[in-house]
């Protein structure tokens, strides 16, 4: 069936047999059951809904980690400084500050740099290294959450006869960099399929290991909290040991016993009970925004810092970046035509010169969801374009943009498979769409998107949300389940804020609360706005928290338009 939004929606087709099978063999429901089958849960995962489990390293006889711990052993006992190269988005952040911290409290002589967006671009250049190397004198350069493709820097540090280390998360284009130890799971041997962590998970194993290896004290377990904060802000799949991560930092998280998320949560007058959406649509950007608008190294000395002062002063500093990335966004988006946008078949490409550099990811992330299609946002960044890509679940941007890059189409580019950067020659815009253009279009004309089960208004109560909500954490490859229910109207429909509407929905026996966080001028917002005929709906099951209190909502998805007149 096709919705109102344009988009085709089919229940998910799962064999009767199997969902009564696994439904009474781990003690699940219909439901529960039909979403493991479709989410293809490994067993740990299926135990994981009833029990409680700890995650385990996975890379402890990795010959790549023992040997980047045997380097940086070596670096240490020879007294030699060490230098620290991390990205500017949140998950470059915390692995340096990760590697930082730690390497601080072992009385090593390191040093961090964060590249700025805009002098620096991605990553280390060999113009880079020049540059902080005649500021720096290491021995030993470590890379996180980059390097992967920074040949040219690699090599520059390999003739100085300087050692290097990578930990990274991105995609590999061949040949693989010349440093000493290469940590990446996305290598084609010895990961066995774990390449669906962030670095700064990557990074915490690698201490993990540093520390049983080399008897460390030094506690990192308070940090796991900053490693799902970058898992969820790098979009990672919350899957097996994401998954766990995230039931176990959740559960045990006190906000007061964290000195930055204490006054995080006093600034922004959030509730003392932490969930996993809060991390990425209220704190990750809030992280994000120095390295959008600003310097991302403001963030290393945040999560370094125990003095209150230098961490309100932080907090406040990149809130109010924030506030101003959220201003500039929306007057970009009121200002783009969306209609034009809306008829692009393919991939959506938006190109303006007046467009922030620092905004053009969020951009991509609103219109791909908006559109539901892959998006890449360009504008100027001196003499060439840079691009920021926003992708579905099956459309790679991050191997094709990779290709690109191989083909030559591109200067540079990188990411994984839903976000990817791009730096090209004007000259060859037109080559770089048509190229992805023509796969997009021989990969999959028609995405079909699947709800999990219809089901009735009345059916909707406390125990069917706890049901549901013993799959989650929600995120990535784990979305908070959507259903199907039929034949309802639309009563009271408010607009809250020009943001999203606020309404109820109706059958014959029952009525709910429901939100729509969909651009007012869509299609969906209009048909809420004006519907006066019982229509079918597409909705997200929450349980709502407002002054300490727990009430029923529904999220509404999308809207299937009927016949029957009221």
């Amino acid at each position: 069936m096709i919705s109102v939004s344009g988009k085709h929606w089919e229940e998910l087709n799962i064999e009767k047999r199997l969902i009564d099978k696994i439904s009474i063999d781990h003690n699940l429901t219909n439901i529960q059951a039909k979403l493991i089958i479709s989410r293809n849960f490994s067993l740990e995962e299926i135990y994981s809904i009833k029990n409680s489990l700890d995650f385990k390293n996975p890379f402890l006889n990795n010959k790549d980690f023992v040997s980047a711990c045997n380097l940086l052993k070596k670096n240490i006992d020879d007294n030699n400084e060490i230098l620290l190269i991390g990205d500017y988005d949140v998950d470059g952040c915390v692995s340096t500050s990760l590697m930082f911290n730690f390497l601080k409290a072992e009385k090593v002589k390191v040093n961090y740099f964060i590249p700025d967006r805009f002098k620096d671009g991605y990553g280390a250049s060999k113009d880079l290294l020049v540059k902080l190397l005649d500021k720096y004198k290491p021995q030993l350069i470590i890379f996180l959450d980059c390097g992967s493709n920074s040949h040219e820097a690699i090599k520059y540090i390999k003739n100085l006869k300087k050692n290097s280390i990578i930990i990274d998360h991105h995609n590999i284009q061949q040949p693989y960099p010349q440093t000493e130890v290469f940590i990446n799971p996305q290598k084609k041997t010895g990961y066995y399929n774990i390449n669906y962590l962030c670095t700064a998970f990557l990074t915490y194993f690698f201490l993990e290991i540093y520390k049983k290896r080399y008897k460390s004290k030094i506690s990192i377990k308070k940090n796991l909290i900053y490693v799902l904060l970058a898992t969820v802000a790098d979009v990672m799949p919350i899957r097996k040991i994401n998954r766990l991560l995230a039931i176990k930092t959740i559960k045990n998280f006190k906000i007061n016993e964290d000195i930055i998320f204490t006054n995080i949560s006093k600034i922004l007058k959030f509730k003392k009970k932490l969930e996993i959406e809060e991390l990425g649509y209220l704190i990750a950007p809030i992280f994000n925004s120095a390295g959008r608008l600003d310097n991302a190294n403001q963030i290393i000395e945040l999560l370094s810092s125990n003095d209150e002062k230098i961490i309100i002063n932080i907090l406040e500093r990149i809130i109010n970046l924030n506030n101003k990335r959220k201003l500039i966004e929306n007057r970009t988006l009121e200002k783009l035509d969306l209609k034009k946008i809306y008829n692009q078949d393919g991939v959506i490409y938006v190109y303006d010169t007046n467009i922030q550099e620092g905004i053009i990811g969020i951009l991509a992330s609103k219109i791909k969801e908006y559109f539901s299609k892959p998006c890449i946002v360009f504008t100027n960044s001196g003499n060439i374009i840079k691009g920021s890509a926003r992708s579905t679940s099956n459309f790679n941007i991050g191997e094709y943009i990779d290709k690109a890059v191989q083909k030559k189409i591109l200067i540079k580019g990188g990411g994984h498979n839903l976000a990817a950067g791009v730096s090209l020659d004007k000259s060859r815009m037109k080559d770089f769409q048509n190229y992805l253009d023509k796969i997009y279009k021989k990969k999959k004309l028609s995405i079909i998107n699947y709800y999990t089960s219809q089901i009735s208004l009345s059916s909707i109560n406390k125990n069917f949300i706890n049901q549901v909500n013993q799959l989650s954490p929600f995120g990535n490859e784990n979305i908070n389940p959507i259903f199907m229910i039929k034949n309802i109207r639309i009563t009271k429909p408010q607009i809250i804020n020009n943001r999203f509407i606020s309404f109820y929905i109706k059958s014959s026996n029952k009525t709910i609360r429901a939100i729509s966080f969909h651009n007012i001028n869509s299609k969906i917002s209009y048909n809420i706005l004006n519907s006066k005929n019982i229509i079918d709906v597409l909705v997200k099951v929450k349980e709502n928290n407002w002054n300490n209190k727990k009430n029923i909502q529904l999220e509404i998805i999308d809207i299937i338009q009927t016949t029957i007149n009221t």
